[in-house]
């Protein structure tokens, strides 16, 4: 799979595969694990445009308040939610 877009979304995109499945992180600690800890807009704006949704799983990023923030893959929220049940995370 070639990722296609900007150097900061192809940064970011690159370190939600890393996140573990049945782990979670919020915006904040994506932004600040990539080196921009005030990026944080920008990271969930990348986050939206995620070309592959289930290949990049940026369902596993939440907001730091424990919400789940949107999600840009097929069926949003609650896919999303359900997505999350499934490796064992329910917020």
């Amino acid at each position: 799979m070639k990722l296609e877009g900007t150097k900061f979304q192809v940064k970011v995109w690159r370190y939600l595969k890393k996140i573990p499945v049945g782990s979670i992180k919020t915006y904040l600690q994506v932004a600040k694990a990539i080196g921009k800890p005030l990026a944080v807009r920008a990271v969930a704006n990348a986050i939206a445009k995620n070309p592959y949704p289930l290949q990049i799983p940026c369902h596993r990023v939440i907001r730091s308040n424990g919400s789940l923030g949107g999600y840009s893959g097929k069926g949003g929220f609650k896919t999303k939610k359900k997505l999350l049940k499934k490796e064992g995370i329910i917020l």
